[in-house]
């Protein structure tokens, strides 16, 4: 089982590696600006190029145009995909940490005996928080919505930099543009990938680590014989 694990954590990340950017030249006149996170450019990358599966970059297209400037409309939607790429992305590693039980130690609630280790896998887990937890879990959400990375910042930049300890947070030129490409694209793999986790959970009433342990991956299945 722990075989067939570590062989879905593979085929997982060669999947989202399909997303990662393939480098381009780039005219040097649109780098010598900072480029901006909202650039329409970022994220048209092989293979995929444009992903604009609904049309909306054709106004006459957009159900929103009648409300609001296609400027106004592809800012707002561009930092939404942002935002729930980057939410997917930490709920696919918590959820594939979640699958190989490795756990916060200690009590989750002590008052009700409650292990963080007794929470199970998957959807069910989430049933299994007590309210007063829930309830901390909403707030804190909406908290850090509102106060601390705002919702109306559309730029996604909170100025918590780029991960890189003792050296300048600064991403320049073409670094800026292919990290800028790669957190759209991961993020969009990231998306499809939880629901589809989600939803498989649903059809077959197995978490994650439970379809690979009894190999029910569907089509996928040969994979792991």
């Amino acid at each position: 089982a722990t075989m067939k694990s570590i062989a879905a954590i593979l085929a997982l990340a060669s999947t989202a590696a399909a997303f990662t950017p393939q480098t381009q030249p780039t005219s040097g006149t649109a780098l010598s600006e900072r480029l901006s996170s909202l650039d329409p450019s970022i994220g048209v990358t092989e293979p995929l190029g444009l992903y604009d599966p609904l049309g909306w970059l054709d106004p006459s297209k957009d159900p929103a145009s009648g409300f609001a400037t296609y400027h106004a409309n592809f800012e707002r939607r561009r930092a939404v995909e942002r935002k729930h790429g980057r939410i997917a992305m930490a709920a696919v590693v918590g959820m594939l940490f979640h699958n190989a039980d490795i756990e916060f130690p200690g009590y989750l609630s002590k008052e009700l005996g409650i292990r963080f280790s007794d929470v199970p896998n998957g959807m069910n887990g989430l049933f299994s928080l007590p309210l007063a937890g829930l309830t901390q879990i909403v707030f804190a959400i909406g908290f850090v919505e509102l106060a601390i990375w705002p919702a109306s910042d559309y730029s996604g930049d909170y100025g918590t930099g780029y991960g890189r300890p003792f050296v300048p947070n600064v991403l320049e030129g073409d670094e800026l543009k292919y990290k800028l490409d790669m957190e759209i694209n991961q993020g969009r793999a990231a998306m499809m990938g939880i629901m589809g986790a989600l939803v498989g959970e649903a059809v077959t009433g197995q978490t994650l680590a439970e379809q690979v342990a009894s190999n029910n991956l569907g089509l996928f299945s040969t994979l792991f014989e």
